[in-house]
């Protein structure tokens, strides 16, 4: 379809009632009944769920560098499967996204693809090492105007390090996007450490070794002043560190995945790689805390931490496979199932989580914009029912290696709009970008 003008007929804005949607010429024209536009290509929405566009403030692209499993065309096609219209692409890729060369190339290659905005995150550390700064201010100039920083799959575990990052990216309003996991207290950790990791002799990873960097950074934060942000948190001691520090008036924010809102230890048992990921699944008792922390705003966002490998680094054994799960098609689905079924998020809720505050985390002014007369038209069109397997034939990006295949999820996204484009039509990921 290549339309530009689409008139959605009665989609249930935020689940609520039912109203037309009127887009034209990459924007939304207008909101309200019985609406009509000559030329427009109608969409019959009745009973769909019509939400500003999805926004991730964690996906590894892993290009440049790393296409084997991930480039920035495939991961955008998943990201638009799954209602994404922004993704942050975090920057261990090969060269590190440390440079302004860099990120400027991916905010490119995602510009040529047109699925989504790729924003690039850039690194706290040359090369993620943890030795000296990257060149954020060379970064936050360049034409992709980075605002968020982070190493994530390493910590920055200097904490002068960390105070030094904190303090520099106030100049420009940035933000350090923390891997909380203290390297000494993880080293050979194969999954979370407890009872389970006991049992079937897996080196654990313990709690502790994530609360205690959140503890550090929220007082260095603090200390000068500066925005933390804390990534894929997963334990019930971090939400209360988080909401400690939020009472003191720290300004920190913290992301929770949705397969740790849903998964558990348990599934360890079977040594399926799929189930390996950093931070590890938690308890039960975990899945529960980070629940209540994103319901009652402690979280302030979901990330998906989409994080994709080849299959030969997953079709081995446990010890030998790679950490990560790719999540992007997947996430608003899991979302559905763990927090509206269970009555602890509305679909306002999931709108505030999923595309207004990671947008405002992440500095990109038109993502997440309400769906109003006036706003860019990246919105998301989703099916609540019925309930169906997710398989791979779900999956647009290069690897299968998703924690829900043969599971049981709610429906699916029908449409995504990227900028007035249709990028997902009727289910189906278009196969080129109306420009």
């Amino acid at each position: 379809m290549t339309a530009e003008s689409f008139l959605l007929r009665s989609a249930r804005i935020h689940g609520g009632d039912p109203a037309d949607i009127l887009i034209d010429a990459g924007r939304i024209v207008e909101v309200g009944q019985g609406l009509s536009h000559a030329g427009a290509a109608e969409i019959d929405a009745d009973g769909l769920i019509a939400l500003p566009g999805l926004v991730d403030l964690h996906v590894h692209f892993r290009e440049p560098g790393y296409e084997a499993s991930e480039t920035i065309l495939t991961g955008s096609r998943a990201a638009a499967a799954g209602g994404f219209t922004t993704v942050f692409t975090m920057p261990n890729t090969s060269p590190v996204a440390d440079t302004a060369g860099v990120v400027e190339q991916e905010l490119a290659l995602g510009e040529t693809a047109g699925y989504a905005h790729v924003q690039p995150i850039g690194a706290v550390t040359v090369g993620q090492k943890g030795e000296r700064l990257a060149e954020l201010g060379a970064m936050a100039d360049s034409r992709a105007k980075v605002r968020v920083f982070s190493d994530d799959g390493f910590c920055v575990w200097d904490p002068l390090i960390m105070r030094r990052a904190l303090e520099y990216v106030k100049a420009f309003g940035g933000v350090i996007a923390q891997h909380a996991q203290d390297p000494r207290l993880t080293e050979g950790a194969q999954m979370n450490e407890g009872t389970v990791s006991a049992e079937l002799g897996l080196a654990g990873w313990p709690a502790v070794a994530e609360e205690s960097i959140i503890a550090r950074d929220v007082l260095l934060a603090e200390h000068v002043g500066s925005r933390l942000h804390v990534c894929h948190l997963s334990t019930a001691g971090s939400v209360d560190i988080i909401r400690w520090a939020k009472a003191r008036g720290v300004n920190v924010t913290a992301e929770v995945t949705p397969h740790h809102l849903l998964l558990t230890e348990e599934l360890v048992r079977g040594y399926n790689p799929r189930y390996k990921v950093n931070p590890p699944l938690r308890r039960n008792e975990d899945v529960q805390a980070v629940r209540e922390g994103l319901a009652d705003g402690t979280i302030d966002i979901v990330a998906t931490d989409h994080a994709p490998h080849p299959g030969e680094s997953k079709n081995c054994a446990w010890q030998d496979a790679s950490h990560g799960m790719v999540g992007l098609e997947s996430a608003l689905r899991v979302v559905h199932l763990a927090m509206v079924d269970t009555g602890l998020l509305t679909w306002d809720d999931v709108a505030r989580a999923m595309s207004t505050t990671p947008a405002r985390i992440g500095g990109v002014a038109d993502a997440g914009a309400p769906i109003t007369a006036g706003a860019p038209a990246s919105l998301t069109l989703y099916d609540p029912s019925p309930a169906r397997t997710f398989t791979t034939a779900d999956l647009h990006g290069r690897s299968s290696t998703s924690p829900y295949l043969d599971r049981v999820l709610p429906w699916q996204v029908r449409w995504t709009f990227f900028r007035g484009a249709a990028t997902v039509q009727d289910g189906a990921v278009v196969e080129e970008v109306a420009r």
